[in-house]
């Protein structure tokens, strides 16, 4: 059973086309294209990790969650303030996790961590939060002065926006085969 992972969806959020530079027209089209990428990559069996920010709306949040493949989880980003309704349709929304993907430890967070839980053991820190923006930019620096330095540092961001997430859930293993 794949396990995926997701972030910065801002379902039924207008300004993030504009903020993201995203290619859609609109909001519908948006979700309408993340629906429909999400659904050809994702099975019923399948597990989602959504960390952070998936909706700006819950209205459209919920219309869509029922729309989506798979048994999802959310951690909990910035803009995610989710009814009681909308948490029901995930298996668990918590702030942080630590999860088992295969034989790698996994640590989500909605925002990227400088040093995380078993870093030094190999564990992978995934987060999202700071889309492509000059914080991701600073982010990436930072990790490129660890690894200088001999320290490990295995972390992606899974923000939909970016080139190698390209708006579809990602396993691991796309995510470290694409993201250099």
């Amino acid at each position: 059973m794949p396990i995926f992972y997701i972030s910065d969806m801002h379902i039924g959020h207008q300004n993030v086309l504009r903020h993201d530079n995203r290619p859609f027209t609109d909001i519908n089209h948006m979700q309408a294209v993340m629906t429909a990428n999400w659904n050809s990559t994702v099975s019923d069996s399948d597990e989602v990790y959504i960390l952070g920010d998936f909706a700006w709306k819950n209205a459209q949040g919920l219309e869509m969650l029922s729309q989506l493949n798979g048994k999802k989880y959310l951690i909990l980003g910035n803009h995610d303030k989710p009814t009681e309704e909308m948490k029901a349709c995930f298996q668990w929304v918590k702030d942080y996790a630590v999860i088992q993907d295969d034989e790698t430890q996994v640590v989500l967070s909605h925002y990227p961590i400088a040093h995380w839980y078993n870093q030094y053991r190999g564990a992978v820190h995934l987060y999202g939060h700071v889309h492509n923006t000059k914080d991701y930019q600073a982010f990436l620096q930072y990790a490129q002065i660890c690894k200088n330095l001999a320290i490990p540092f295995e972390s992606y961001n899974v923000g939909c926006m970016l080139y190698y997430m390209d708006y579809t859930p990602r396993t691991l293993d796309e995510i470290r085969r694409s993201a250099k």
